[in-house]
């Protein structure tokens, strides 16, 4: 099986090929043996259709090192080149912002410190010098060496970063640590420390918890808020899950449970970047000052004990220690900073599950703890996401707010059909109240017949009035109060036999009509005039 060469090899070997270099020398030069630098060259060929003068049998190599550098190339000007034997060594004019790697270093990349440094500040890759330096300077080492150069270098140049003071009251940061080991089922084990550091005065307050589910973390911060006697403005915290559902840079998406907490208390949730915990460095160094100075060589029973420690450290020494940065006792700037913070609500939240439903698609209802709730007919078939504790539920269409009731028993429909159409909200009551509604208003032999009905057969009854209001739709009103009048008089309220009598009344009037048409008709003689063609016949007789 043919050797196969990894993609940056392969690229390599086109450069070179461009640039008119030989088989052999290219062989040499990569430690690829000339059958495989064959075989792509012909590739490279039948791609570009015009090779260029490449002989197969060239035995130029690659010059050496100390052939390959001059002193022009790497030497800066007015610089002086040291006479060595084998080696071309070379000066670079000291720069203090630029670390060099110890001279006696043993990598191939060293001799290539300047181009490498340029390259580096210009943005290029470790791909991409590796490329330019095999073409252009006559590098023979490894890829890989020249990776692991361009990470030394990286190392040596600290990115600067600025400092942020902020006022009074503006901000806090948060995040978990390593509580102490602590007592749990039978063995020690390590807790989380919650922290929240105040960003002007350093007052911090401190909670170990076994867990960091988004109702702990809420929990944390709201004892948080009662330890300060108010809220800040903004809170840095670090992308958790309790938080952040999905980290992002410029639109991070917020757990909906802590974004209800960031309203309840009117403070804005700030998310830092992954990877980036210099942007909450204040709180990063209270976790460490209090896990070396407060926690180092502790262990404790239970999670109550190791709290009710924390609490008498941070009174007796954290607030009343002299801060390293401000140079100021932490307890004073507190007291400067305790008037600018916002005053806490007056209830604490409630916290709420989060869930998907799909509504019905026959009555507009979705279910929920095994309750049934109406949703407006518009999202019948649509998944909605959910929000409900024990006092409510917030139904919710592509973060929308669609619905808002109240939590009724398991196994009951809420009673509020607002949302749907006026003839789909009916209840019993309701219904029944307008069955009796249209009955006194077909007339008053109706109403009697329903209120029989309704006592003789009682539910039953109901679909019995039903078909009685119905029969509106095709008899007149009138004929419909007489047949239930002579239902009621002969005892039988019965939907059958008013439709019955509806139809006899129905024939007669029928029969009226027709004998009242035949006896007005212009084709029938009266009876004057039979009498005088009967005389007529008899005299003529």
């Amino acid at each position: 099986m043919a050797n196969r060469l990894k993609m940056v090899q392969k690229e390599l070997l086109f450069i070179l090929f461009s640039q008119h270099w030989s088989i052999r020398k290219i062989s040499r030069s990569n430690n690829i043996h000339r059958k495989t630098v064959n075989r792509y060259y012909q590739e490279w060929v039948q791609l570009n259709q015009s090779p260029p003068a490449l002989v197969l049998n060239d035995d130029a190599t690659l010059p050496s090192p100390d052939s390959a550098i001059s002193a022009a190339q790497i030497v800066p000007p007015g610089e002086k080149q040291l006479p060595t034997e084998g080696v071309v060594h070379f000066q670079v004019p000291p720069d203090p912002d630029q670390q060099l790697i110890n001279i006696a270093c043993r990598s191939k990349a060293f001799h290539f410190h300047e181009h490498i440094y340029q390259k580096l500040n210009a943005g290029q890759t470790a791909r991409s010098i590796f490329q330019d330096l095999v073409i252009e300077s006559g590098y023979t080492g490894s890829y890989d060496c020249i990776k692991r150069y361009v990470r030394k270098l990286r190392k040596r140049s600290p990115k600067l970063y600025a400092r942020l003071e902020t006022p009074p009251g503006e901000e806090a940061q948060v995040d978990f640590g390593l509580g102490a080991p602590t007592l749990y089922q039978g063995r020690y084990k390590k807790p989380w420390l919650f922290v929240m550091t105040l960003s002007y005065s350093r007052k911090s307050y401190q909670e170990v918890v076994w867990r960091q589910d988004v109702e702990t973390f809420i929990l944390c911060h709201e004892n948080a808020f009662r330890f300060f006697g108010g809220v800040p403005k903004t809170i840095k915290l670090d992308t958790l899950k309790s938080a952040v559902l999905r980290a992002h840079l410029y639109e991070p998406e917020l757990n909906p449970n802590y974004l209800a907490l960031a309203q309840h208390y009117h403070f804005a949730p700030l998310p830092c970047k992954i990877k980036s915990p210099q942007q909450k460095g204040k709180v990063e160094n209270n976790i460490n000052y209090v896990q070396d100075n407060a926690l180092t060589g502790k262990r404790f029973d239970c999670l109550e004990a190791q709290n009710q420690y924390l609490r008498h450290w941070n009174k007796t020494w954290a607030s009343t220690r002299i801060h390293g940065t401000t140079k100021r006792q932490v307890n004073l700037m507190f007291d400067e900073e305790k008037v600018s913070l916002q005053p806490l609500p007056a209830e604490s939240l409630v916290l709420f599950k989060i869930g998907t439903r799909k509504v019905n698609m026959v009555d507009s209802h979705i279910e929920v703890n095994g309750a049934y709730y109406p949703i407006p007919p518009r999202y019948m078939g649509q998944q909605v996401t959910v929000h409900f504790n024990s006092q409510w539920v917030k139904v919710f269409y592509q973060q929308a707010l669609i619905q808002c009731l109240s939590t009724v028993a398991k196994g009951s429909f809420h009673p509020d059909h607002s949302c749907l159409p006026a003839n789909k909200n009916f209840s019993q009551d309701k219904y029944i109240q307008y069955l009796f509604r249209r009955c006194a208003e077909i007339g008053p032999a109706v109403t009697k017949w329903a209120r029989l009905a309704e006592q003789q057969r009682q539910q039953r009854a109901y679909r019995s009035i039903q078909g009685i209001v119905a029969l509106t739709k095709k008899y007149p009103e009138a004929i419909i109060n007489q047949a239930c009048q002579q239902s009621i008089d002969h005892h039988a309220v019965s939907y059958h036999v008013v439709k019955s009598v509806i139809d006899q009344l129905q024939s007669q009037q029928q029969l009226q009509i027709e004998i009242q048409f035949t006896q007005q008709a212009d084709v029938i003689r009266s009876p004057l005039e039979y009498q005088q063609l009967l005389l007529t016949e008899v005299t003529h007789g």
